[in-house]
């Protein structure tokens, strides 16, 4: 470290991870009790300071890979939360990302390691600090994201049907959508695929399970839900 800038106040720089998953219809968010001061005891989202040695990018993926264990998952920055009295431990700016899982995924020796849990969103309780605003500036950009990327498929697995892919979409949106008119559009989308396997678990009748076709999704630039 150099002697720079020695006359000006140091402030600590926090990553703080919003984690969405998909379950029984609902959009839920990954969070735990504060196992530090101050607000030990607290329900948080999971995050950490950043290291000398790494970005921030770095420090996310760090975090997220500590509490879930995977890796090349969808992940994006919210924002800077940066009010002088958000910590009340020292001045702590922190940078809030909002990563997307499938929670069958997700380990669940290390869920109970780190001691989080699923919650719905409409469930969500009073959080530390800000988080409760970080979490809600990352669904209003989920949002208004979802019908220009393909979001969902970052909550659902490899094969799902169409009715799965629709609760996503409501879920995230918080509203109810027509089913035919969503069902038409889905079948312009050319990396939606239709495979041959069928889902005889959570349909009567046996529904057609799809699958996202990644590269074919990267050589379109017209999609719009």
């Amino acid at each position: 470290m150099t002697g720079f800038y020695g006359e000006h106040s140091k402030v600590f720089v926090s990553v703080d991870c919003i984690v969405f998953g998909f379950d029984h219809n609902k959009l839920k968010l990954l969070i735990g009790r504060r196992q530090m001061d101050p607000g030990r005891g607290e329900w948080s989202l999971y995050g950490g300071f950043v290291r000398e040695d790494e970005s921030l990018e770095e420090a996310a993926n760090r975090t997220l890979y500590t509490l879930t264990g995977l890796t090349e998952i969808y992940m994006r920055q919210v924002g800077a939360f940066g009010a002088i009295d958000r910590d009340p431990g020292e001045r702590v700016i922190t940078v809030a990302y909002c990563a997307l899982i499938d929670v069958n995924d997700y380990d669940e020796k290390l869920r109970e390691e780190h001691g989080v849990e699923w919650v719905s969103l409409d469930e969500l309780p009073h959080l530390y600090s800000d988080h409760n605003e970080m979490v809600r500036k990352a669904i209003g950009q989920l949002r208004r994201r979802i019908n220009t990327e393909p979001l969902s498929f970052n909550l659902l697995p490899e094969l799902f049907t169409l009715t799965q892919l629709q609760h996503v979409y409501e879920a995230i949106l918080g509203e109810e959508i027509d089913k035919r008119n969503f069902r038409k559009r889905i079948k312009t989308i050319d990396f939606i695929e239709k495979t041959e396997h069928i889902d005889k678990l959570t349909s009567k009748r046996g529904a057609a399970l799809y699958r996202f076709n990644k590269e074919m999704y990267l050589n379109d630039s017209t999609f719009r839900l």
